[in-house]
């Protein structure tokens, strides 16, 4: 059974940073890709970052330079490091992993409210 599970959302001033974390379970998670969605408020989800089994990443634009995503296979776990955080990045963020045959499997998310 695929698990997971996200923490470390809450509430920040803008300009703040938040560290979000992603425990995975039920998969050989060294051999995916992993990933970081948002949804805010009335809006599409979108992917935020994501990064590969060797480590490469990448971000949607308005992230870059502000967020980092890594991988701990040891672990099992994906985090994404969020800096100067503005009220725009308001949402509930997901994580994400694909199986071979297109499967999605989601957390339950984490919300992160901006306050300006």
């Amino acid at each position: 059974q695929v698990q997971l599970v996200e923490s470390g959302g809450g509430l920040v001033q803008s300009g703040g940073s938040l560290r979000l974390s992603c425990a995975v379970s039920g998969i050989i998670f060294r051999f995916y890709t992993m990933g970081w969605y948002r949804q805010g408020s009335e809006k599409p989800r979108e992917l935020v970052a994501s990064i590969s089994t060797s480590g490469s990443a990448n971000y949607v634009d308005s992230a870059k330079g502000r967020f980092t995503i890594s991988r701990d296979n040891d672990r099992k776990t994906v985090y994404l490091q969020m800096n100067n955080l503005k009220p725009e990045d308001a949402a509930v963020y997901y994580c994400n992993t694909q199986t071979p045959a297109r499967t999605d499997y989601w957390g339950q998310g984490t919300q992160v409210t901006v306050s300006s």
